[in-house]
């Protein structure tokens, strides 16, 4: 552009020698090429405020070298997606990430590395365990979330959470989870079952309606027996008291807890888990795709993913949240998890990691990964995968998100002998609730 203006002078310069009607015509012409080219050269120039040039010119975040411990591994969908959006980064700022793809043990080495200050720039874990275990080595991601925007390309919920527990925010949701009854709508279509049931009762009606059509209504493994009563005792007596029972004993006291046992109960003797279940995880949520007669799984949103990679078959899947129960204590939360980014507090490009954490969390890069990998977009305004359908309205309508299991974990003694005897009582070994709850008093 500059010698298209210097050669402009030099032409008006001789143009000047000539009569005034050939000077103004000719000068006219000159000006506007050299406007239009300056417009055509600014456009080619211009990209995002963070993008840095397009011509190889000097980028945001040139020489910027980030490290990232992964909790995925580089052959998983989510580490793919991560490594792509971390190439498309580059090249868009210029900044460099390394990923160490550190799988799921993560959990079991984040803190000593912490602590020691290693060298890494953000990490990945599940966002209580961010709050809870890692807030004193992360930073306060409040003022740079609010300069981007965050609050309007997240789930509140999950910030509401973080805000509370660490006084800060300490994290982005990456993968969020949500639990509650996926089922195949199919064969709801086929009972004639046109409203999902909200109520216990509707819930047992409905599941009479499938048996008598000759469908097996629920799917249950060993491993998610803890978690599917402990959503029923959340709805009946509260999470809080549930985590409090866990730690403390005391179930033969609680009238909530033995009517809770005598509605699982109820619902075995009726027949309604399928044949089999509780089996050993995966085998009872398999026969959702390879049998397609069972019509319903309590579970977490990855199940969906989990029976269509193992079945081979891509079922048409929907969620409705957990039923309420009569008289009970908690009709709105759901349980909801979030894997999440965190950036260190050691970390000397803070700025420049909290952009590419937003960079994977929002818009293109975010859906790319939920599509991929068959799960929960972190940015509400895009689109879930079809085999998660119904989990962002059931996530974005909770009142608070409830942990893994709803407090039957709280005790870590004696975690793995309340999971044993809860088995126990979807396998019928307990004739009445009281049986149950003194069974599990029995414990302590």
């Amino acid at each position: 552009m500059i010698e298209m203006i210097r050669n402009a002078k030099y032409n008006l310069t001789n143009i000047c020698k000539g009569g005034s009607k050939m000077k103004k015509k000719v000068i006219s012409v000159l000006l506007a090429a050299a406007m239009v080219t300056g417009l055509v050269a600014g456009c080619g120039s211009s990209g995002g405020s963070d993008s840095g040039s397009s011509d190889g010119g000097e980028k945001k975040y040139d020489g910027v070298e980030l490290t990232y411990w992964s909790m995925w591994t580089n052959a998983e969908p989510q580490g793919q997606a991560l490594q792509e959006a971390a190439d498309a980064f580059e090249e868009e700022t210029g900044a460099h990430v390394t990923f160490e793809w550190k799988g799921r043990d993560i959990k079991n080495i984040l803190s000593s590395a912490l602590e020691s200050e290693e060298s890494f720039d953000l990490f990945e874990d599940d966002y209580t365990r961010i709050t809870g275990n890692y807030v004193d080595y992360v930073a306060d991601l409040t003022e740079m979330a609010d300069a981007a925007g965050y609050a309007d390309k997240s789930y509140q919920v999950f910030n509401d959470v973080v805000n509370e527990e660490a006084g800060f925010l300490a994290c982005l949701t990456e993968q969020p989870s949500v639990g509650g009854v996926f089922y195949n709508k199919d064969i709801f279509d086929d009972c004639g079952i046109t409203e999902t049931p909200t109520t216990w009762d509707e819930f047992m009606t409905a599941c009479q309606t499938m048996k008598d059509a000759g469908y097996q209504p629920m799917a249950l493994d060993s491993t998610y027996a803890p978690f599917w009563f402990g959503y029923h005792l959340a709805r009946t007596i509260g999470q809080d008291v549930t985590a409090d029972l866990a730690v403390n004993g005391g179930w033969s006291q609680n009238e909530g807890v033995i009517q809770a046992a005598d509605d699982i109960i109820e619902f075995v003797n009726a027949g309604y888990l399928a044949d089999g279940a509780p089996d050993e995880y995966p085998a009872s949520q398999n026969k959702m795709g390879i049998d397609q007669n069972v019509a319903m799984v309590v579970c977490a949103n990855y199940v969906t993913a989990e029976v269509n990679q193992n079945s081979g078959t891509e079922l048409n899947w929907g969620l409705f949240a957990y039923p309420t129960v009569e008289n009970g204590a908690d009709s709105t939360s759901t349980f909801a998890g979030a894997n999440s980014i965190a950036v260190t507090k050691y970390s000397e490009n803070q700025q420049a990691a909290f952009d590419f954490a937003m960079y994977v969390v929002t818009g293109e890069q975010d859906q790319a990964k939920a599509d991929s990998s068959n799960q929960i977009p972190a940015d509400p305004s895009n689109t879930a995968p079809a085999s998660q359908a119904g989990t962002t309205e059931v996530l974005e309508a909770t009142s608070a998100p409830l942990t893994w299991n709803m407090g039957l974990n709280e005790n870590a003694d004696l975690m793995s002998v309340i999971a044993e005897t809860v088995v126990k009582l979807y396998e019928g070994s307990y004739a009445t609730g009281a049986d149950f709850a003194a069974a599990m008093d029995a414990l302590y």
